[in-house]
């Protein structure tokens, strides 16, 4: 039995939000059943119980949505209440939650602190930016309530990373945004390229298509964003971005700890509201769908559907496999790489933007890389 990670997805993709860009209203509107419901108890204490009889050693409970915060904070505490009941194994449990931070009151951030939560915060940039896209059902920008939401955690001592969707509007904004992280000394930060939905979703939708990247301006964002964060990292004014993080432990022989960087999909459970269980949040659809809550995780993992979904993963275009950066790259996400509609693995959508990155940044990554091994020795694989 292995460690485990369990994704749940309690409130469905209910949301309290109107993002522009959201994938998971595109994801939910392909499917059969928009919205899953709020998860039930009964549905949450069998997950908790099956997933602690399934894992060894670790087990990771990661509440996102829609916008988990909206079942309620008893649905939490409940959580917490049945992980001390059922885990007779001693396992070490580590719970995380993704939150567009909107609605976190001081009972909450009390909560998540007390519970030792890490808590993903959304934010994507200054007002100016993140306002864009990320507004309420009245249209109106929500970075004052974030902002607010911030300082609740830091008064509170909740451990936070913040996570910011880069649109093609914020492509030329690499200064721009690294100055906002340091102003408010964001430590860690992960970043998202906002992608093209367009040949996932059944009715167009307008101001979704304005937002995604395109390659060429990816890759000079990604480039200038890297050249701020190398000359402070030099400087030992290190803040962690989790790209660049994972792209030096990976120069260094270490396996990268970001799922889409390793060159083939696993499966981690995700579980929507209603209990059915899925391989990956990015295809919470019904072709995908694996089994619900009670079935054995065991026989999941086991699957045939699971080991197609893996295996097609790992076939890339020729361009790939040739390719001299593809150690570092290994293909990209299969989401970016996939037709919605045929479902054919073709070549990464920003292929180009990684070139131009990786033409501009290889030898300090190799740096990077190189200091790494020099202070933590080579990897051999975990104990």
């Amino acid at each position: 039995m292995p460690a485990a990670s369990i994704l749940i997805k309690p409130a469905s993709a209910n949301c309290n939000m109107d993002c522009k860009y959201c994938f998971y209203k595109v994801l939910s509107s392909n499917r059969e059943e928009y919205n899953k419901g709020f998860m039930s108890y009964e549905t949450l204490e069998t997950l908790v119980r099956e997933a602690i009889r399934y894992a060894d050693g670790f087990l990771s409970f990661a509440f996102q949505g829609g916008e988990p915060t909206l079942i309620g904070i008893d649905f939490y505490k409940k959580a917490l209440e049945l992980q001390d009941k059922y885990n007779d194994k001693h396992l070490v449990i580590e719970n995380t939650i993704q939150t567009n931070g909107y609605r976190i009151d001081e009972e909450w951030a009390k909560f998540l602190h007390d519970s030792n939560f890490l808590v993903g915060l959304s934010i994507d940039g200054p007002k100016k930016v993140h306002d864009q896209y990320r507004v309420d059902y009245a249209g109106r920008g929500t970075f004052a309530q974030l902002m607010h939401t911030v300082e609740l955690f830091r008064q509170y001592d909740v451990r936070f990373n913040i996570l910011t969707v880069v649109t093609e509007s914020l492509t030329g904004k690499a200064n721009y945004l690294y100055r906002f992280y340091q102003k408010n000394a964001f430590e860690y930060v992960q970043l998202i390229p906002c992608m093209d939905e367009k040949n996932r979703v059944r009715k167009a939708d307008g101001a979704q298509a304005e937002c995604p990247v395109t390659a060429k301006s990816y890759g000079k964002f990604l480039c200038e964003l890297f050249d701020l964060w190398y000359e402070d990292f030099m400087k030992g004014q290190q803040m962690d971005i989790r790209m660049f993080s994972n792209l030096a432990q990976m120069a260094a022989g270490y396996p990268p700890e970001e799922c889409g960087m390793k060159g083939c999909c696993s499966c981690y459970f995700v579980v929507e509201g209603d209990g059915s269980v899925y391989p990956c949040d990015f295809y919470c659809q019904d072709d995908w769908k694996l089994g619900k809550v009670g079935d054995s995780f065991s026989d999941m993992l086991q699957s045939a559907k699971v080991q197609h979904f893996i295996d097609v993963s790992k076939k890339l275009p020729e361009k790939c496999r040739s390719c001299k950066y593809l150690a570092l790259c290994h293909g990209g996400c299969r989401r970016w790489r996939e037709d919605g509609m045929s479902g054919k693995l073709g070549l990464n959508q920003l292929c180009e933007a990684y070139e131009i990155f990786f033409a501009h940044t290889w030898q300090r990554i190799e740096r990077l890389g190189q200091m790494i091994v020099d202070r933590y020795g080579e990897y051999h694989g975990n104990p």
